[in-house]
């Protein structure tokens, strides 16, 4: 791997990070200013920073909550920023969701509810149906991590799971308009899958969830069931709903398309694959390693290339004992296993918000050599794979990518560059 196709693909993740810039996200989707109030709420990893740009962008009267995971966050002016856990929810979580609540009760059709939604959100704000504890909401979120579901039916269960989640949260606030201005890290970007849709309902309904539970075989107690059975999230038809906006302001798409561009202005030919592949890790790397050897073993064409892609991979851990990483280096260490002995290939695969899984790298990068790097430094990557421990290969081949949190969240990102 050489220093400049390493660097001329870092250069194309940060265009896309830059392509969901906060504050000019927010300046071109800002509301007309209410009569009463302006109260701004909002849930994600992105959440502090997003609502910095916000504070920045809107020059009248605010007040307000928004919730961000455990770490460093943006500093922010007027309104309050609670922490919680992520990717499992903690007690911190349920008093922040019940302040999200509070915040909203009371306003009258006078009022303005501005909703900072991105991805992240559905662990940050717990808080299960009456009769149940923060520990069942807990058991419920690792059985659907485990489960390797896609994240759209894993936030089709936890909305009829939920206090908040589902539109629950934008029906509290009537009559007061809610205007969401979602950070989209969902394929499709469909807003009402971003944190489960607080402020956002649906039409998918109870049936789905159960739907996701048998084919994903997720196993939860008949009182978890039942519930979800019983406790019907709203409808987007819903005249709780009628005066609220929905914005999607920033996603992989956008992102995508910059990256693509900043490859063109260096020489580059860029090919999108899509802004929306979900499937197993490991086998998503596998795919990405075949299209990146056919292409490359293409004599036809002329320049350098690039593919990219999006989406959200998941990783099935099953009941067995794993190690360090996320889904992006899980995928790629698949893909190195595959490229393994070529020439001319280097990836990079990661999260935009900067953070991949369990570790602080938002992936990693690899080439023909990855596999040989990790065995020379004692490591099998075969093994590693096996065992989800992406992070600890990595490591050893001293591939990771780490680039610290980027203060958005548009989904994964993934560049082979075809020399």
């Amino acid at each position: 791997m050489t220093a400049t196709s390493r660097a001329f693909l870092e250069d194309l993740f940060f265009a896309a990070v830059r392509a969901a810039d906060p504050y000019e996200a927010i300046r071109a989707h800002l509301p007309r200013r209410p009569k009463g109030r302006t109260v701004v709420i909002g849930a994600g990893k992105a959440a502090a920073i997003w609502l910095a740009a916000f504070e920045r962008a809107w020059h009248h009267p605010l007040e307000g909550v928004v919730v961000a995971r455990h770490g460093p966050i943006a500093q922010c002016q007027s309104i309050k920023v609670l922490q919680s856990a992520h990717p499992v929810p903690d007690a911190a979580g349920l008093a922040a969701s019940q302040a999200l609540i509070s915040a909203v009760e009371g306003l009258n059709e006078d009022d303005l509810v501005i909703a900072l939604i991105s991805g992240g959100g559905s662990a940050l704000l717990p808080s299960p149906p009456h009769g149940f504890s923060l520990a069942d909401e807990i058991a419920l979120n690792e059985a659907l991590l485990a489960s390797g579901a896609p994240i759209s039916a894993m936030n089709v269960v936890r909305k009829h799971f939920s206090l908040i989640k589902g539109g629950r949260l934008a029906a509290l606030a009537h009559p007061a308009r809610v205007v969401s201005l979602i950070v989209s890290d969902v394929p499709g970007d469909h807003p009402a899958f971003v944190a489960s849709g607080p402020t956002v309902p649906d039409e998918s309904r109870s049936e789905e969830a159960l739907r996701a539970i048998r084919d994903y075989r997720i196993t939860l107690p008949q009182r978890v069931i039942d519930s979800i059975t019983r406790d019907a999230a709203p409808m987007p038809s819903d005249p709780s709903f009628s005066s609220d906006e929905v914005h999607v302001i920033a996603s992989a798409r956008v992102s995508l398309e910059a990256a693509a561009q900043r490859a063109r202005e260096r020489g580059v030919d860029p090919l999108i694959l899509s802004d929306c592949i979900e499937g197993e890790a490991k086998d998503i790397g596998r795919m990405h390693a075949a299209l990146a050897r056919e292409f490359s073993s293409r004599a036809a064409r002329q320049r350098p290339m690039v593919l990219l892609s999006g989406g959200e991979t998941t990783v099935t851990i099953g009941s067995g004992s794993y190690g360090k990483g996320g889904r992006n280096s899980e995928l790629l260490l698949s893909a190195a296993l595959d490229l393994q002995g070529t020439d001319g290939i280097t990836a990079l695969a990661a999260d935009t918000d900067g953070i991949d899984g369990s570790e602080n790298n938002a992936g990693a990068f690899c080439d023909g050599k990855t596999v040989a790097r990790i065995r020379a430094s004692g490591g099998d990557a075969r093994s590693l794979l096996a065992g989800h421990d992406a992070w600890s290969a990595f490591h050893l081949a001293g591939d990771l990518f780490t680039p610290g949190p980027t203060g958005t969240n548009v989904n994964d990102f993934r560049a082979f560059l075809l020399e």
